[in-house]
């Protein structure tokens, strides 16, 4: 009989896999920089668009760059007639993942990408997603609950107020506009995650835009990366007290449970983006007039660090924030895709720039040195 190797297989962690110059993450085990700039003054003093722009075009836009740049987005919002007649062809049923995934698809064939691959045509086709993919999703979302067909220009000339007023039908606070300008750009980019990764291989084979996004998005739609917010919200829905919370969480660990939403396979020491959506969410729950989801949550993450000196990462508050807003559950993980979609772009423009495509090694686990039987002989 054969001998197979029993070697253990090798995770990609902590390797080097490439270079970049959008962000950093964890350097010192609770740290965020996009392209230089600390994520909390980004989040604190800039509009998503300002984020998006220092990503794909390297540097914080003045006010002249930044108005034409929301002027770009904005013409950029409606879709061609054949993709919104294929969402209207989508199941009723279907996950918002695979609806936007779709709508990335689809407009790859109504609104190619020029065949030279050039930086130009590169930031045109992350510039026509960024503005289109929030109303993809919410065109199939009400044409599928109503019949409705709705319109996808608003008097918003921002992602965020443009998202929740086609999502809610309706002017939004402005508390919540600045909410999801916020969250928009905590999600903007991280590194080499899974699905940027998976974005940059793509892009290396010298496919386009269109291929390297909807991949990312496939990677994303894996529980293992994104979803994180909405198992999140499942587990802080359990409970009616902070109390309850607290009896259950530590039952639950004592019986060696994972708790979505705490620790990070890059930050050690604490995620940097926490404390900001963390506040974000309990001014929103505080302007609703009830804070029993929030205190929930707050004592399950003081639990979390108390008994496992775990950490609350992006996703732990950001379900209470999108909850407050009035947000479907399964419509978080489709925001982070509105967000990335900055980060992804980035990255398949530094892969083209690399111009190498990526071939890793694997370690070989199978059987070796086999004797061929032919097929008459085989039993």
């Amino acid at each position: 009989m054969s001998e197979v190797k029993t070697k253990k297989s090798v995770a990609l962690s902590g390797v080097i896999a490439g270079s970049t110059a959008l962000s950093t993450v964890g350097q010192s085990g609770n740290d965020l920089h996009y392209r230089g700039y600390d994520i909390k003054d980004l989040a604190e003093n800039c509009e998503f668009e300002e984020v998006a722009y220092l990503i794909l075009y390297g540097e914080l836009p003045n006010v002249r760059e930044l108005a034409q740049y929301k002027k770009t987005l904005v013409e950029r919002r409606d879709l061609p007639d054949e993709v919104k007649t294929i969402l209207e062809h989508l199941p009723k049923n279907s996950h918002p993942m695979d609806v936007v995934r779709t709508a990335v698809s689809a407009l790859g064939s109504f609104r190619e990408e020029d065949s030279d691959h050039s930086l130009e045509s590169a930031r045109e086709v992350a510039n026509r997603l960024i503005a289109c993919a929030p109303g993809a999703l919410l065109y199939w979302y009400h044409f599928a609950r109503s019949g409705k067909r709705i319109s996808l220009s608003t008097e918003s000339n921002s992602v965020a107020e443009h998202f929740l007023t086609l999502l809610h039908q309706q002017a939004p606070r402005a508390s919540w506009i600045k909410a999801m300008q916020t969250s928009l750009i905590l999600y903007a980019e991280h590194e080499f995650n899974a699905s940027t990764f998976a974005a940059r291989v793509i892009a290396g084979t010298g496919s386009d835009m269109y291929s390297a996004v909807t991949g990312a998005i496939g990677a994303l739609r894996g529980p293992k990366h994104g979803g994180a917010n909405e198992v999140a919200l499942e587990i802080q829905e359990r409970y009616k007290t902070a109390d309850q919370a607290e009896l259950d969480i530590n039952e639950r660990l004592a019986r060696k449970e994972v708790v979505i939403g705490f620790g990070h396979p890059v930050y050690t020491v604490a995620d940097p983006r926490n404390p900001i959506i963390k506040e974000i969410a309990r001014a929103l729950a505080e302007e609703n007039g009830s804070v029993i989801h929030y205190e929930i949550a707050e004592r399950i993450e003081s639990v979390m660090w108390r008994e496992k000196k775990m950490f609350a990462n992006l996703d732990w508050y950001s379900a209470v924030a999108y909850q407050e807003m009035g947000i479907p559950t399964n419509f978080f993980t489709p925001i982070f895709i509105f967000s990335r979609i900055t980060g992804w772009a980035g990255h398949i423009i530094e892969q083209r720039i690399d111009n190498k495509i990526i071939r890793p090694t694997a370690q070989y686990t199978g059987a070796e040195n086999r004797t061929f039987i032919p097929i008459a002989e085989r039993k």
